[in-house]
């Protein structure tokens, strides 16, 4: 078994080879002048079970082309079975055509890692369960809700959390975590105005005097989770802490989310933190490296991954 990473969270992928307790495979994943990718793997993987690390976050379209481009190149030195790991898996909110002539990213990103040549793919918490049936290939859609179980116990009175959903849509998830922690659960209902606007019309639930735990897999631009936090807060929650398996904070969400109601904003490393992430008083990162770890060496392995959340 050998992991391969290109550029997007080289962090992640040595955190999950100590876990491994292998080497970081070597390749050389650089740009020429004009910026096109140019990949070289600089060890024999003849026969090998390959594993390539590379989450499509911010600059997507770099990073999407870093991991077919490895992935070919896997192909080409004769390895026997290539996975794509995909921490986070970037177009999945372009998942259905919301409007006419619009396209369905999502399944196009999907049939391009499968005509690179990636024999099985593995990600994290995808944005709809649906994309999974997007790919031809064998595909492993991970949860994020064991670590995230495992923080809100170290860090808060399991009797006094009420587990919120921030959106109608996002209701499976929290209530996975709900479940696990034998949780109250609640709902904001809001309404979308306009792209990347939310405005919060009601809370459904008894949230008065609980500490709430937003529970949402992408935060973005972070307007939606600010106001739920101040819509929870008015219906007398005594905190908001907002728990996200992907912190995607794009252009002045972390400045939003510091200067925001959150008691705290926890997210995975499944992308790579950006200083401005690190040095925010309020937002906290939590490592998914053991439990992307222990489901490749299951998969090398071949042994049953949704165990994992039994």
């Amino acid at each position: 078994m050998k992991l391969f990473t290109g550029n997007s969270n080289r962090i992640l992928a040595e955190h999950i080879v100590k876990y491994l307790q292998i080497p970081l495979g070597r390749a050389n994943v650089r740009r020429f002048a004009d910026q096109e990718v140019f990949v070289e793997i600089l060890e024999n993987v003849r026969g090998e079970d390959c594993f390539v690390l590379q989450s499509t976050s911010y600059p997507a379209n770099d990073h999407l082309m870093e991991l077919l481009i490895m992935i070919d190149a896997l192909r080409r030195a004769s390895a026997r079975r290539i996975t794509a790991v995909l921490p986070y898996f970037g177009y999945a909110r372009q998942d259905r055509k919301p409007g006419p002539r619009t396209p369905i990213s999502a399944k196009l990103v999907a049939n391009m890692i499968t005509t690179a040549g990636a024999d099985r793919v593995l990600t994290l918490d995808l944005h709809a369960a649906q994309i999974q049936g997007f790919f031809d290939i064998p595909t492993d859609n991970l949860f994020a809700v064991p670590v995230l179980a495992s923080d809100v116990r170290e860090y808060y009175d399991i009797e006094n959390i009420m587990v919120v959903s921030p959106d109608v849509g996002g209701v499976v998830r929290a209530r996975a975590l709900a479940k696990r922690l034998e949780a109250a659960l609640a709902i904001v209902d809001k309404r979308r105005d306009r792209p990347g606007e939310s405005e919060v019309m009601n809370v459904i639930g008894d949230v008065d005097g609980r500490d709430c735990l937003l529970i949402d897999d992408i935060i973005d631009s972070g307007g939606t989770l600010c106001n739920a936090a101040e819509a929870l807060l008015e219906m007398g929650a005594a905190s908001v802490t907002a728990y996200i398996t992907h912190g995607v904070l794009s252009g002045g969400a972390v400045a939003r989310i510091t200067s925001s109601k959150l008691k705290e904003l926890v997210t995975t490393d499944s992308i790579q933190p950006t200083s401005a992430i690190d040095t925010a008083h309020n937002i906290r990162v939590v490592s998914v490296a053991s439990l992307v770890g222990e489901a490749i060496q299951r998969t090398a392995l071949e042994k049953s991954v949704s165990s994992l959340f039994d």
